[in-house]
């Protein structure tokens, strides 16, 4: 059965993945109801990364909401305000590497942050007919650990998270599926594996190895460069997150993997020739600045999704190649030069507070 989505509330949605994910909605479906951003537009939330969709849409179709997702009461607000009926989950803390130096944060956000959402939801939603009403929340696949060589994550794979960030998200993930079984709250939960594309802040690998190449700057690649990540464009996860949200079975876990595995090492390999060949370089050429770091802790070896079951319960395929998807992400990062380096040099909050008044 396909539901019917008419206020989305989208947490985290001037992030990477929320914003692509809006754009998606926009420009990609059918949709003609309401999409409610809520950010707390911490660094790697750009308002700037949704101007387009302010731009045409704001007032009637877009609306965006400054709140932290741990305040109860500007949460419960949001819902009465515009009558949510689905909320999609984005609002995180992501980057493993400050995790591990500041672990405070991703509990906050990620543990109790979902737990405000899924406690709002229940109170707004309690006399509410709960068959049109979904809470949908993004997870990742660290949760479930690493894995060896020839083996992959399945929905029922048991978690074995090895990062503060991954047990944050573990924990949330858990709580979700608690607040359903418990109360019969109508959730679904996706498990992702690495996303790559536009808008992506500069301190992941892919965004920061193509400036890094550009400014020609060292490359830093941890231990031997031999762990292996699973990586998927980010528009086919937000297609992936659209059939889920239209005909997920309400209860399930759904994993979206890119089935694209690449050790690290090749990978920046692979990024140094082809931004060589766009520069009219030698393949070579950028490969001298790639300089190996001492490893960072439990640091885990391999993550690849067995994405079966999305595709054979809810059709869902990949759309976009690695190289293409590559291609697309390089392209974007050249000719938005300016956004890099307001999103890296602090002036993002001065434009946000000139432009909308948003501090």
């Amino acid at each position: 059965m396909k539901r019917k989505l008419n206020n989305i509330l989208v947490t985290g949605g001037a992030g990477f993945i929320g914003s692509n994910f809006i754009h998606y909605i926009f420009g990609k479906t059918h949709f003609e109801g309401r999409i409610i951003n809520v950010d707390k537009l911490t660094y790697a939330g750009n308002f700037e990364n949704l101007k387009e969709i302010n731009n045409k849409f704001v007032g009637e179709r877009y609306f965006f909401e400054k709140a932290d997702i741990c305040n109860f009461e500007k949460i419960k607000n949001v819902f009465i305000k515009y009558n949510i009926d689905t909320v999609v989950n984005f609002a995180a803390e992501s980057h493993v590497d400050r995790s591990i130096y500041g672990p405070k944060d991703f509990v906050q956000t990620n543990i109790m942050g979902t737990f405000t959402l899924l406690e709002v939801a229940r109170e707004v939603w309690k006399k509410e007919d709960y068959s049109q009403l979904l809470f949908h929340h993004i997870s990742t696949d660290e949760v479930y650990g690493s894995v060896e060589e020839g083996k992959y994550f399945l929905e029922s794979t048991a978690y074995q998270p090895n990062s503060p960030y991954s047990a944050s998200k573990a924990s949330s993930d858990h709580m979700v599926r608690a607040y359903h079984r418990t109360y019969g709250l109508p959730v679904t939960v996706s498990n992702c594996s690495n996303n790559y594309g536009p808008y992506q802040f500069p301190e992941k690998l892919i965004p920061l190895m193509i400036l890094n190449i550009l400014e020609e700057k060292p490359l830093p690649v941890y231990g031997d460069g031999r762990n292996v990540r699973d990586w998927l464009y980010v528009e086919d996860h937000c297609s992936a997150i659209w059939q889920t949200l239209n005909k997920g079975m309400v209860g399930d876990t759904y994993n979206i993997g890119g089935e694209n595995e690449w050790e690290n090492i090749k990978l920046v390999n692979f990024l140094c020739e082809k931004i060589g060949q766009l520069q009219g370089k030698d393949k070579d050429y950028y490969k001298r600045l790639i300089t190996f770091v001492k490893d960072r802790p439990s640091h885990d070896r391999r993550y690849a999704i067995n994405c079966n079951k999305i595709k054979r319960d809810l059709g869902w395929r990949q759309k976009f190649g690695f190289e293409e998807g590559l291609d697309n992400t390089i392209k974007w990062y050249v000719n938005h030069q300016d956004w890099v380096d307001r999103v890296r040099s602090g002036e993002y909050k001065k434009w946000l507070e000139k432009n909308y008044g948003l501090r």
